[in-house]
This record gives C-alpha cells, structure tokens and sequence, in this order.
C-alpha cells in the first residue's frame, strides 16, 4: 500500500507545499546564478527514471560556460566557483528537482538517477534501482554520498528497493539532514570513477 499509493501521494503533497511555500528562495537563487554564474540558470540532463524511462532533471546551474581560446569548455574544477561549490556543499543546486517529484519523474527517496549512457552497462541485478522511481536522496546517499565504491553505491541501491518502507524513507529523510548539514561525501566529478567501475567515459558536465 505505501509503495504503490501512499509513497507516490505524499511526494505530491510535500513537492507542491515546497514549491509554494519557498517560491521567493528559488526566486532569490535564479537570480543568484544568473549574476554569479551565467545563463541559463537552470541546468537540464537526461535521466532514467522508473522502469528506465528516460525524463529531464532539472538543478540550479554550479558551472560558469567558461571556454578556451578554441571554443571549448573549461574543465569543471577551472569552472567551478565558490558560489557554485556552496550550492553543492549545501545541496541548493538539487532545489528544482522538487519540480521533477511533483511532475512523478522522481520521488524525495531513492536511487540517485545516474546518465543515461550507463544503461548498457548495468548487469541484472544493478537493474532492480530502476523498478522504483529515483529520489533527491537515497540510502546510499546516507551512507557515504560520493565517497564510497560504485559497487557499494548499487548494493545500497538494492538493498533500499527491497527493503523500502514508510519506516525506511523516514529513516533517510533524518539522516539526509544530518549528511547536509555535515557536509559529507561530496566531489566535484561525483560520477568520474565510473570509468573504473565499468570502463565507460566521461562526467556529469554541465553545458
């Protein structure tokens, strides 16, 4: 019953009060960014979502569109600014993604949604992350962020999916708060070491 109803009802209700409710901070942050990092200032990518159905996620832009002497894109840490890691640091730049709960691309808990040029990549198992909706948090979130091993990331993973639950998702909500407010697991090129994990290149780059 919470899995298929309740879980969905309630990521509607809460992502619709947010939206509402801190309307004037998102408003302050677009802003912010225009100023301090250039246009757009929302960043889009695609994503898998439930059942692998790909949809547009949608975070505040933390990279500025600085180019090289022939057009091209800086790497990310020479575009990177203080504004930009502060947004990371404090998970603002992940504030419209409430946009994407609302609209049922993702939900508040589970698997982080990854690129979508990783599908192939994925054995049976690691599949499973897929046969619930992504979250803004998950329980490998809570449990090392970006600090720990891919292979530790989809045990995680897994793990939530078979063990998702109203007790569950309130458990990671409490300890979300704790992993911002500490600040923990955070890298600039969170999804870089994939290419170790299953030798497959590049990084979640804005453009």
């Amino acid at each position: 019953m919470y899995k298929k109803v309740i879980k969905r009802f309630l990521d509607i209700l809460i992502s619709a009060l947010v939206l509402i409710l801190f309307c004037w901070l998102f408003g302050i942050l677009w802003i912010l960014v225009r100023v301090k990092l250039g246009g757009p200032a929302i960043f889009t990518q695609e994503r898998p979502g439930y059942k692998e159905k790909i949809f547009k996620l949608y975070k505040f832009r933390t990279m500025t569109n600085a180019k090289d002497e022939n057009g091209d894109l800086l790497p990310d840490e020479r575009r990177i600014t203080s504004f930009g890691k502060m947004l990371r640091k404090t998970s603002l730049d992940e504030l419209p993604e409430f946009w994407n709960i609302l609209k049922g691309d993702m939900s508040f808990i589970g698997p982080r949604p990854l690129l979508v040029k990783y599908l192939p990549y994925y054995n049976d198992r690691e599949r499973l992350r897929h046969t619930v909706r992504p979250g803004l948090t998950g329980y490998a979130q809570v449990h090392g962020r970006n600090a720990i091993s891919w292979e530790k990331k989809f045990e995680y993973d897994i793990y939530y999916v078979e063990h998702l639950s109203f007790l569950t998702d309130i458990k990671i909500i409490f300890d979300t708060i704790k992993v911002v407010f500490k600040s923990e697991g955070i890298a600039l090129n969170a999804l870089e070491d994939f290419d170790e994990y299953r030798k497959h290149a590049d990084t979640d780059t804005e453009s």
